[in-house]
Parts: C-alpha cells; structure tokens; sequence
C-alpha cells in the first residue's frame, strides 16, 4: 500500500455513493488516472475494495483504519509552518480537544501556524478545499496517527459512524 491509496479510498467513500469514473476521480484529487487505477489494484489485492473497483469494502477499510494506519503509515509531527489544520486541529475537533499546539497540512495559504503533518499525497490540501466530508475524514485519520488516546478514541467512533454508515442510493 502507498499513503495515497487511503486518501483515495476516503474521497468514494466521501462521494456518498454517487457514480464516479476515474477521470473523474481523478480531477476531483490531483491524481492521475493512471496512479489511481494502480493504487485500486493495490486496494482489491488488499480486499479494501469490491473486485470491480467502485465499492470500498467498508468494514474491511474501517479496520485497516483503525489498526493499521498508525503502523503503515506512522507520523511524527514536523516543523512550525502555516497551513491547514488537520487532526485535532481540524475544527469539528476543535470544538471538543482543547490543544495549544495545532497540526497543520502546509499550505502557503494556510491561515493557521502549527506543526506540520505531512499529507497522504501532494495534492491533498487542494483538495480538501473542495470537499468539506473529504477534510474531516483525512482529518479524523491523522488523529489516529498523531493523537492522543482519547482524541483516537473519538476519531475512531466518528470514522465508524462516516465509514460503515451505507450510503443511500
């Protein structure tokens, strides 16, 4: 698996059981097509996703989520720069964890100076701009990375709630 393989996983999940195409997929994430198809092989080996390649395996993806990603993908907070807050700076968590210290995606146009977590792929601010449920899960899962027991308990029961909830068709 490449981080980016979460970060796609999270956008279908995000689209809310809309169609997409990979084309579409891919504009939507700053991806290219053929990055994204390589990454939905990697997740159907790793049954994280149906063997079409449209339906995340919801319950098996919520379990990598939540045991696996602090170990596949472990973070350590870097430098001070401006970005957007991610983790438990993100504002739905905000409001619950009190911190003096916020993590942040860089992001020159970030108005929020924090310690940076290094994004799933490049282009992920971008995209997170444009996709309010897309931010709060990226945002829920560095919280599994970076945070404390108790903010990971939380991110783990939102995730849970946004991940096996089925969509309505």
């Amino acid at each position: 698996m490449r981080p980016q393989d979460v970060a796609i996983l999270l956008k279908i999940i995000s689209l809310e059981g809309k169609s997409w195409q990979m084309a579409g997929l891919s504009n939507l994430l700053g991806i290219s097509a053929s990055e994204i198809s390589e990454s939905l092989n990697r997740s159907r080996i790793a049954n994280l996703i149906d063997y079409n390649k449209k339906n995340v395996s919801r319950q098996n993806f919520f379990e990598f989520l939540e045991h696996g990603v602090s170990y596949v993908f472990p973070q350590q907070p870097g430098a001070m720069a401006r970005g957007l807050p991610t983790a438990h700076s993100h504002p739905a968590m905000k409001e619950i964890f009190k911190s003096d210290i916020n993590y942040v995606w860089p992001d020159n146009k970030g108005t929020t100076m924090g310690l940076i977590i290094e994004p799933f792929y490049t282009r992920q601010v971008e995209a997170v701009k444009e996709d309010e449920v897309y931010y709060k899960l990226l945002a829920m899962v560095d919280v599994i990375r970076v945070g404390k027991v108790r903010e990971v308990k939380y991110a783990i029961s939102e995730l849970k709630k946004d991940i096996l909830s089925e969509p309505s068709y």
